[in-house]
């Protein structure tokens, strides 16, 4: 991640329906990153993060690109290598590849035969893999589900030593593999206080596999909803991202972005506090009032968090 005074602020695009559109509107408006999610098969719509994020590589020059998350146990590890390499490549080094293990929807990963109880060991693996791919040279490899022999990644990414890796989760297996191999910890539905203590954990994995513990970031993963009325706000986030997720989200409201534009700040700044430098945030409202939330985050929220309100 650049550095850059205070924190820097991404945005998920919703949907296929205008991305190239938004992806645009976000880099005007001085937004760090966008991001984009994925699922092969979900409860709606929903995209595939590489394929969605090459068409906003496209429609923009400079606004950094963040796939958050890939579903990395749902491909084999070279295609994945391959298929990040490329966005990397056409973005002009661009891209910074977060990845998790996903679960919640088993049914994606019976339809594509990777056993869902085997997902964080094939993500380590893969990891691996993609270490090994991004570099120069030739590489071969046997593990338990990935196996070849002199291979080399052509054409290589953009950036020296592949795009930065993104590591998304909740879990401690999820924070050894952020010490192990990410640039940035972004973990998701996670207080402040609960960030605080993970990166002190991930740093110290880091440390343990020889690597410098500063050089893992922290990151939030956040739902955000804004209105002038902070109640309103608040409601509507834990209805629209409890329905996203079907499940009850009356008590998890602690977990989302929501209230007013001050309010949000403040919730954003006690994450930068607890170590967060970057804040990955997803609309969490209903579909009819995702233009107007947008354009709160975007007038409002956006420049108290650059501090030029």
């Amino acid at each position: 991640m650049a550095a850059r005074d205070g924190i820097r602020v991404g945005l998920g695009l919703t949907g296929l329906d205008g991305l190239v559109e938004r992806a645009r509107e976000l880099e005007a408006a001085d937004f760090d990153f966008l991001s984009c999610g994925e699922h092969v098969f979900f409860h709606g719509p929903t995209p595939n993060a590489l394929v969605a994020l090459a068409a906003a590589a496209g429609a923009t020059t400079r606004i950094r690109l963040l796939s958050a998350i890939t579903i990395l146990p749902l491909y084999p590890p070279p295609l994945a290598a391959k298929m990040a390499s490329v966005l990397d490549v056409v973005s002009g080094g661009r891209f910074d590849f977060g990845i998790g293990v996903g679960g919640e929807i088993e049914k994606e990963f019976s339809a594509i035969g990777v056993p869902v109880r085997e997902r964080g060991r094939r993500t380590d693996e893969a990891l691996e893999v993609v270490a090994k791919l991004f570099s120069p040279g030739e590489h071969s490899f046997a593990g338990e589900f990935t196996s070849f022999d002199g291979c080399r990644l052509q054409p290589p990414p953009a950036q020296a030593g592949g795009p930065p890796i993104w590591v998304a989760g909740r879990s401690e297996a999820a924070m050894r593999r952020a010490g192990r191999f990410g640039s940035v910890w972004m973990p998701y539905m996670y207080t402040p206080e609960k960030l605080a203590t993970s990166l002190a954990v991930v740093r110290e994995e880091a440390e343990r596999n020889g690597r410098d513990p500063a050089a893992v970031r922290g990151a939030i993963f956040a739902f955000v909803c804004i209105d002038e009325d902070g109640d309103a706000a608040r409601a509507a986030a834990v209805e629209a991202v409890g329905h996203n997720y079907r499940q009850d989200f009356s008590r998890l409201g602690h977990y989302l972005v929501a209230g007013t534009p001050r309010e949000c700040a403040a919730r954003i700044g006690e994450y930068t506090d607890a170590g967060a430098e970057a804040v990955q945030l997803q609309l969490g409202c209903a579909p009819d009032a995702e233009q107007g939330v947008y354009e709160a985050l975007r007038d409002e929220l956006l420049p108290l968090l650059r501090g030029t309100a």
